[in-house]
């Protein structure tokens, strides 16, 4: 299929130069310095609060003053991940894109349309003179990705809007009026390690090429995590031998279904192909158990050199508590409106190795608080359980829908006018900063809607073309009929 042409050219202009921008979470420096230059460039007003959140001011296109002002955001910031055989750095080089079919991509990373893309529409309004909108506010947060940084340093007044579009949505069609709170839970193993014993055989066993994906929107999704295959692994194998456990390290970001893992471990050299033979008919089981969803498993079990291991009462409770600790979907929502959305998940979503310390990272979401608790204590008691040091970070709020939303109304109205149906008005079980949002400026009315992308979070990360273009009509005509 031959590609397509880009439209709008001003958007994925603007997505284009945003790509050239090193952004990881917590590192935007770069990009807020951008944006900056940009505002001053284009003679707005712009300013940058004590977190780095950027607001840049338009004022309205001429006999549209007295409209009321419209908040446009986004977050700076994206997720880096890559192909473990891909050599990229993400704090210098640029995000290399291509166009297959009417598909855009990244070339062995992450895409990071979530959320530049976002960032390329709001910029592409600042840059027009024929977009009609009364006062504008747009609006670019730092570290969403991770802790949701800009949204939680956010202080009241920053922003003074009586509406607010949030374009990090990733299903065209569909507005989204509620989102899950979340939290993240860190267990931490501390040890001191000890030479294994004599007569022992090293393997280091890996898996790759999972689907992975967005720990909120595809968690009902049934796709293999690589922490919990590879634990079913270490604990099968613990009962049967006396197992020694070196290094287990999988996963990258709180947010994201791991897709890869290492282990090093240890057993009696008479055992080693034993172990062999169990490998193989585990990965073959794995393989049938997830055969719709994760079709392209790579697996590998080989010798390595020894190595100074966990001791093993620390390991022995480290593989129970992961083989334990829920992950998945915990509990669907119980109104019958929204029986179909995921109310309550928790995903494993990363162990990492250390001298003396291994710190699993967990995160838990829910649009109801009282069980969003629940399920960080049931996750929490496993990992005390088997002896952690155990945190839960203070997390982020869930935000309720307004059924009497303004903004819902023309954002329907305008979309049916468009494209001759009605969007889909929902929920989402990711996270969204519109939940922080809705405690400090509890009289904005908002919605998030956007483009459609495909594998965030991961390498497959990809954006379809033509929503790209539906969005941005769909957004000028909100602007253009708000009142």
């Amino acid at each position: 299929m031959a590609n397509i042409e880009l439209k709008p050219a001003r958007v994925f202009e603007q997505f284009a130069e945003i790509n050239k921008i090193p952004r990881p979470s917590k590192h935007e420096e770069k990009m807020i310095e951008y944006l900056k230059n940009f505002g001053k460039k284009h003679g707005l007003e712009t300013k940058v609060d004590e977190t780095g959140n950027v607001l840049i001011r338009k004022g309205a296109t001429p006999g549209m003053e007295n409209k009321p002002t419209v908040i446009l955001q986004s977050h700076m910031d994206m997720v880096c991940d890559k192909l473990v055989d891909v050599d990229f750095d993400f704090s210098k080089d640029a995000i290399q894109t291509y166009v297959d079919g009417e598909w855009m991509h990244a070339k062995g990373t992450t895409l990071g349309a979530d959320d530049g893309i976002g960032d390329a529409i709001e910029l592409a309004i600042l840059d027009s003179d024929d977009v009609e909108h009364g006062p504008i506010e747009c609006v670019f947060t730092r570290d969403e990705e991770t802790q949701l940084t800009g949204a939680f340093g956010m202080k009241s007044g920053f922003m003074t809007g009586k509406y607010l579009i949030n374009l990090d949505s990733e299903e065209e069609g569909q507005i989204f009026v509620s989102c899950a709170g979340g939290r993240s839970t860190i267990a931490d193993f501390n040890f001191k390690r000890e030479d294994a014993p004599k007569d022992y055989f090293f393997f280091e066993g890996s898996i790759k090429g999972l689907n992975g994906g967005h720990s909120g929107d595809d968690i009902e999704k049934k796709r293999a995590n690589a922490i919990k295959i590879l634990t079913r692994f270490l604990y099968n194998e613990q009962e049967k031998y006396d197992l020694r456990l070196a290094q287990f390290n999988s996963g990258k970001m709180h947010n994201a279904i791991p897709r890869d893992g290492k282990i090093i471990f240890a057993v009696p050299a008479d055992k080693k192909e034993e172990v062999k033979a169990d490998w193989n008919v585990f990965s073959k089981d794995v393989e049938d158990e997830f055969h719709v969803t994760d079709t392209t498993m790579i697996w590998n079990l080989s010798s390595t050199d020894a190595q100074k291991v966990m001791p093993k009462s620390v390991s022995e409770n480290l593989i129970r508590a992961l083989q334990a600790v829920d992950n998945g979907v915990f509990a669907m929502c119980q109104d019958k409106a929204l029986e179909w959305m995921v109310e309550t998940s928790s995903n494993i979503a990363s162990v990492q190795s250390s001298d003396e310390k291994v710190e699993v990272v967990s995160s838990q979401r829910s649009n109801v608080m009282s069980n969003l608790q629940n399920m960080s204590n049931t996750v929490k008691a496993a990992f005390q359980l088997a002896g952690a040091e155990v945190t839960t970070t203070d997390g982020y709020p869930a935000w309720k829908m307004n059924p009497n939303s303004e903004l819902v109304k023309i954002a329907v109205e305008q979309y049916r006018k468009l494209f001759g149906k009605d969007p889909v008005v929902k929920g989402i079980h990711a996270g969204l900063e519109c939940g922080l949002f809705s405690e400090k400026y509890p009289d904005l009315d908002m919605i998030s809607f956007g483009p459609t992308l495909r594998n965030v979070h991961t390498p497959d990360e990809c954006l379809y073309i033509p929503t790209v273009q539906m969005v941005w009509d769909h957004l000028l005509a909100i602007l253009k009929n708000i009142d």
